[in-house]
């Protein structure tokens, strides 16, 4: 995660164009040699072959890499959404437990290959690390399945909107569990989140109460998250374990990748079983189409992107700015669902998902206030 000492390309930026950028290096080092004491240069023959060369090998710089890496973390993000609420709704495929599964097998399948050929480096995953990871992973999976079983049900704006109740939750939590105090804004924008998915989900032509469960459960699980793992230093201690049993004393976010991602199979593979979802599988015609895996594929190479780019723009530009730009993706993501979907929707339902997306924004920029004041 280090940059280069004379402000050349930071070395994370792009994981398969460092590699790249490392073949070049060595592709150069190893050209033939030109000893200016043993050959004649009068014609210049030999300067311009050697100038040639390096201009041949000389490593591409790519420029704005704060504004690409922005745009590739926006993409990803709002594809990765559309893809799946596509699985789900658009092919009715009713077994959200074994999609998750199959994403997460390609995610380790990709990320083990570039391991293998050393273009990224990635811990060996130890029974050690295993049981000191563990019980992160379990929230972990269940984050990613509640979303997948609201995301079934509920079109995708609402779901953009009531994600908004996570940031109540942990407002909360962190005021009643941690003494933490906020603003005036920040409780201001809260309020208009909650005002929001309320007036949201009664103009809701869709509403599926469901689909609505699921996504509180959600909320709760990711708040639980943020607020008792990070705030209550359990993740910082399950992080320090978890480095002192690797072998390089270091837990990179390629390594926490693979680690999840790993840990969630078995744990996949019990769900499905526990959901009877083998019995659906059986029987659907979908598994038979080709085009089907081939989204189903894309799915998971999206959600590996998620984490490559969401690693690449921290890098290139810091916490804050991922923060504000994660509220304002979600934006065009919630009327881009309302229009490839056909959502059903009134004037009402229509202000209420943009004063919530509105106050989503309101909610980054106030806390963004803080954490510079502090």
């Amino acid at each position: 995660m280090s940059r280069e000492q004379n402000g050349g390309l930071c070395q994370i930026a792009s994981p398969v164009g460092g590699g790249r950028r490392e073949i070049v290096i060595r592709s150069f080092s190893g050209a033939k040699s030109f000893p200016g004491e043993d050959i004649d240069l009068e014609d210049g023959k030999v300067a311009k072959d050697r100038e040639k060369i390096s201009r041949c090998y000389r490593p591409v710089k790519i420029h704005n890499q704060a504004l690409l890496s922005g745009l590739a973390y926006c993409i990803s993000s709002c594809s990765m959404i559309l893809v799946n609420k596509f699985v789900l709704s658009g092919y009715d495929f009713n077994a959200g437990i074994s999609l998750m599964l199959y994403q997460n097998l390609v995610s380790v399948i990709i990320v083990s290959a570039l391991s293998l050929f050393g273009v990224i480096s990635t811990e060996p995953l130890t029974w050690k690390l295993i049981k000191v990871w563990l019980p992160v992973n379990v929230i972990f999976v269940g984050m990613l399945i509640t979303s997948i079983f609201s995301l079934k049900n509920i079109n995708v704006a609402m779901v953009t909107v009531l994600k908004n109740v996570t940031n109540v939750i942990t407002a909360l939590g962190e005021t009643y569990l941690f003494q933490k105090h906020h603003g005036n804004t920040v409780w201001a924008a809260l309020f208009l989140m909650i005002i929001s998915a309320i007036s949201g989900g009664i103009t809701d032509l869709s509403f599926h109460a469901v689909g609505y469960t699921w996504q509180i459960v959600n909320c709760f699980l990711t708040a639980s998250y943020s607020v008792i793992f990070i705030f209550g230093l359990t993740l910082r201690r399950v992080m320090d374990t978890a480095k002192q049993v690797t072998k390089s004393g270091n837990l990179n976010e390629f390594s926490m990748v693979l680690l999840n991602n790993s840990l969630s199979l078995p744990l996949g593979i019990l769900l499905v079983f526990a959901f009877d979802e083998v019995d659906y599988l059986s029987k659907t015609p979908l598994l038979r189409m080709p085009m089907f895996w081939l989204v189903m594929t894309l799915s998971g190479f999206l959600g590996l992107a998620i984490s490559f780019t969401t690693m690449w723009f921290l890098h290139q530009t810091g916490a804050t700015t991922y923060s504000l730009v994660g509220s304002l993706n979600k934006i065009p993501l919630s009327f881009a669902g309302i229009i490839l979907f056909k959502v059903p929707i009134t004037l009402e339902n229509f202000f209420s998902i943009l004063f919530g997306l509105l106050a989503g924004v309101i909610f980054t920029k106030a806390k963004m206030r803080e954490r510079s004041q502090s």
